[in-house]
């Protein structure tokens, strides 16, 4: 991992955003009613009140060890608070609610890490130092992109508590797009850039290095992802009950749960509604479909065609008819209200075509934002990868021939993970993640 020098600028910059990102993640547990903060919304994660020591800890086990001077003042919560889980195989958690410590308790440990950090990042000794052989702005960055990671799975979790258990956060106006024309988008053949060039200045985790370049064949994509009304045809075809669209993993997961359609619609009186954040709407057709890797696939069968490889979608969100590649997919400009909706300013998504904008220079639409998108690419390592030496685990513990890799973004994935290189991963039967897909054909 690597991030910019430390000069006065950069300085100040890194503790506006933390504060920002700060302030972000504590907005989230203010709309989740007092007594349901010992939920579990999500039956793989923690309790919601493990995330409320959880982000302070990672910040105090992080920085802590390397601030001279500062002083552990309770390892029993450092340790409680360390680790999120993410269990495979069917396992999970069991842990009751009073197993917990009490909420004032976790706050206070909360309140007094932020002071006693502040005080620590507000020290220029700080940064004129090195630790490990790392600059402190690259740990003012991981701290801050794992703040925000949590920004957006916080999100995932709480959208799946009862309407009833949170705070409304009022609604955001309805955005209109033009008629929806779906086709697919030649992509001619070319090279495709994966991941940071080390050394470069710029911040990554260490799953983003090192770069180098795919040769992609021609294909196709969809020049949209799909929505919910092209995915509702696939359950009214039946798509749930043949065995012939799953893998064998997908169909005795899709069995033992009994799925029969997304987890983010809902059947009632004779329609079907789309769960958002702090309402139930009749099922908006033109929105994509947010389902999980293995739901993804099925459907993908089932139209004749694949979900795209990491390279593809790189070279049809990047790519250029004349070869060379841009930063965002509609060029080099920064990421702006015009390409898309993202870094938390709209809880639920919008129509697939709604940003003309942002398409990249093949014409392939909604690329950033509006969901993260599937690919059919095992999470792995690319060559040269070293993991980072004070979280050797953090993304090397996933490369475990169990997670697929995202790509794009969501409307509560923040805009400094826009970036080219950022690479996003979840089990392929995690139906909870803001993610749609579009398909390819060679």
């Amino acid at each position: 991992m690597f991030a910019p020098q430390h000069d006065m600028p950069v300085r100040h910059e890194l503790l506006a955003r933390l504060d920002a990102a700060r302030n972000e993640t504590d907005k989230l547990f203010h709309f989740v009613k007092e007594d349901s903060l010992y939920e579990r919304p999500i039956p793989e994660r923690h309790r919601i009140v493990f995330y409320v020591g959880h982000l302070e800890a990672f910040d105090w086990n992080l920085l802590g060890g390397f601030i001279p001077g500062l002083r552990g003042f309770h390892t029993a919560f450092d340790r409680l608070f360390a680790f999120g889980i993410d269990p495979v195989d069917g396992g999970l958690p069991a842990d009751q609610p009073e197993d917990w410590p009490a909420l004032d308790e976790v706050r206070k440990y909360r309140e007094r890490i932020r002071e006693t950090l502040d005080g620590a990042l507000s020290n220029p000794s700080f940064w004129r130092a090195t630790y490990d052989g790392f600059l402190p702005t690259t740990f003012l960055n991981v701290a801050i992109e794992h703040r925000l990671m949590h920004a957006e799975t916080l999100a995932y979790m709480f959208h799946q508590l009862p309407l009833e258990k949170k705070i409304h956060q009022g609604n955001v106006p309805a955005h209109t797009a033009q008629p929806l024309e779906f086709c697919m988008t030649a992509i001619p053949a070319g090279a495709a850039t994966l991941g940071l060039v080390a050394h470069d200045g710029a911040f990554g985790w260490d799953n983003e290095f090192e770069a180098h370049r795919v040769h992609v064949p021609a294909f196709e994509i969809d020049r949209y992802k799909v929505t919910n009304g092209q995915y509702l045809e696939f359950v009214d075809a039946g798509g749930y009950e043949e065995r012939s669209l799953w893998d064998e993993a997908g169909w005795t997961w899709k069995t033992k749960q009994d799925l029969r359609h997304p987890l983010f619609w809902k059947w009632r009186n004779d329609r079907w509604y789309s769960r958002t954040m702090f309402d139930e709407l009749p099922l908006p057709l033109d929105w994509p479909v947010f389902v999980s890797h293995a739901e993804a696939g099925a459907y993908a069968r089932w139209a004749g065609k694949q979900l795209p490889t990491e390279a593809q979608w790189h070279r049809a969100a990047y790519g250029t008819p004349a070869g060379e590649e841009r930063v965002y997919p509609w060029g080099s400009e920064a990421p702006a209200r015009t390409h898309g909706y993202f870094d938390f300013k709209r809880w639920d998504p919008v129509p697939v075509n709604a940003f003309a904008r942002g398409s990249s220079a093949f014409g392939v639409g909604g690329l950033m934002g509006n969901g993260w998108e599937w690919t059919s690419s095992l999470f792995t390592p690319f060559e040269g990868f070293r993991p980072c030496s004070f979280l050797p685990g953090y993304t090397a513990n996933f490369f475990d021939g169990k997670h697929y890799v995202l790509k794009g973004g969501s409307t509560r994935t923040a805009e400094c993970m826009m970036r080219r290189s950022f690479r996003n991963w979840f089990q392929p039967h995690y139906p909870y993640v803001y993610a749609g897909f579009r398909c390819v054909s060679q």
